[in-house]
């Protein structure tokens, strides 16, 4: 529905990921360059920006033409900056505005080709076709991931071992989960885990994902417990042994220390990760995730 509009010659590389919404849609300039897993989640970007490995952009922010992002940068939602700046942080602040020697360097990334241009693209008519096949399943030491019923898994989703889902689960594109000999991976019921986000453990652990709880896009989640109805947001880290109570928000870009504990509704933020504040009430599923009542409407197109 022209949520996502990325303009002529920009490119995002391996692993990045972008979700545009009707309320936050993504708009991209002309040769813009994201690094490795950047995710843009609703966020405007101008021309000629450079946005560094591992960037996150939360929703409703706005970057001018020009601005050069450092590796792991995190724009917070609605945060606004102009044109020329260049940012580095969590959250981000300005260094300094780019000089003629990063336009330079800029300019000979791109081959000196920085004109912009009017070409208008193409329409493709026609439903997008999916794969024949939904994900991919390997059985790992006799060890089979079982997937509940109304579970969807999108073509490019791989699991792994000893790993069980429950019913209408939603498994993203890209997502990797891996439930080796190290031990077992157990997911609920109604979870969304979703684009680029990996799910691994460490040797006589366990990882557990209760039921109705949010995994944002390219997050890094190891052998930690996230309580029922929790939200962990774009680009977050949650370490071996750690628990995260029920109803509880990660912020973007924060890491769960190994062994850390924190209670119920509890929101974490920083590097690492320590008690923000408290919610008085479970927290909204945000709007970069599906509405719940629409996982179930997702279906294959086959040929």
């Amino acid at each position: 529905g022209g949520a996502v509009s990325i303009g002529n010659y920009s490119a995002i590389l391996e692993n990045g990921v972008v979700v545009g919404t009707p309320g936050h849609p993504v708009r991209v300039g002309q040769r813009t360059v994201f690094g490795h897993r950047a995710a843009i989640i609703g966020a405007t970007v101008g021309d000629l920006c450079e946005i560094g490995n591992g960037a996150i952009l939360m929703p409703g922010s706005r970057l001018g033409s020009g601005c050069i992002l450092g590796e792991g940068t995190l724009v917070p939602a609605g945060t606004v900056i102009p044109a020329g700046s260049v940012l580095v942080g969590r959250p981000p602040h300005v260094i300094r505005s780019a000089t003629d020697a990063d336009r330079e360097r800029l300019a000979v990334l791109r081959q000196h080709q920085t004109n912009l241009t009017d070409y208008p693209g193409t329409i493709v008519p026609g439903p997008m076709r999916a794969g024949e096949h939904m994900g991919t399943l390997y059985a790992y030491r006799g060890k089979t991931p079982s997937i509940g019923a109304g579970t969807v898994l999108f073509d490019s989703a791989e699991i792994t071992g000893d790993v069980v889902i429950g019913d209408d689960t939603l498994v993203g594109a890209g997502v990797k989960i891996i439930g080796d000999s190290h031990g077992p991976v157990r997911i609920g019921s109604r979870v969304q885990i979703l684009e680029n986000t990996v799910l691994h453990l460490l040797p006589d652990n366990a990882l557990v994902i209760d039921d109705d709880a949010v995994i944002g896009p390219g997050a890094m989640i190891h052998g930690c417990h996230i309580g029922r109805g929790s939200i962990v947001e774009p680009g977050a880290i949650v370490c071996d042994g750690s628990v995260v109570g029920a109803e509880s928000v990660v912020r973007a870009g924060a890491c769960v220390k190994q062994r850390d504990r924190f209670g119920d509704r509890s929101i974490l933020d920083g590097f690492p990760a320590r008690l923000a504040s408290t919610l008085t009430g479970p927290p909204p599923v945000p709007g970069w995730a599906l509405p719940p009542d629409a996982v179930a409407t997702l279906r294959r197109v086959r040929r």
